[in-house]
């Protein structure tokens, strides 16, 4: 790996079968020990059950509030400056219970790939 700045870029934001919206903003294979990603979920909604395979997943609250759900954890409220620690393999979810974009870092070791995602809900699309 060399040395870098990655820049954020609002444009690259996609909306995921989950019921959020992510930026990748650093997930690459020179750096394959962690990726970064800025989630965004809106009011009200409630993102899917899933778990990802072999992967610890860390959520860093930076705006708005949310109740985790996570493993065998009672429902928890969430906001900023709040850290998460999601074990490799637990299912979770999370519900905004704020009037704004509940928005947050999904940091995960070994990085993400999709292929560790597995979705405990039946999909939302047909």
């Amino acid at each position: 790996m060399k040395e870098q700045i990655r820049r954020f870029s609002p444009e690259a934001e996609f909306y995921t079968p989950e019921c959020c919206h992510i930026i990748e903003m650093s997930n690459t294979p020179d750096d394959a020990e962690v990726s970064i990603a800025r989630a965004r979920v809106e009011a009200g909604v409630t993102t899917r059950w899933h778990r990802l395979a072999g992967i610890v997943e860390r959520y860093v609250i930076l705006e708005g509030h949310g109740r985790l759900e996570a493993g065998d954890l009672p429902p928890c409220e969430v906001g900023p400056g709040d850290v998460v620690l999601i074990p490799a393999g637990c299912r979770q979810r999370i519900t905004n219970t704020s009037a704004e974009d509940l928005i947050f870092l999904a940091i995960c070791s070994p990085r993400f790939a999709f292929s560790a995602y597995e979705e405990l809900d039946s999909p939302p699309f047909p």
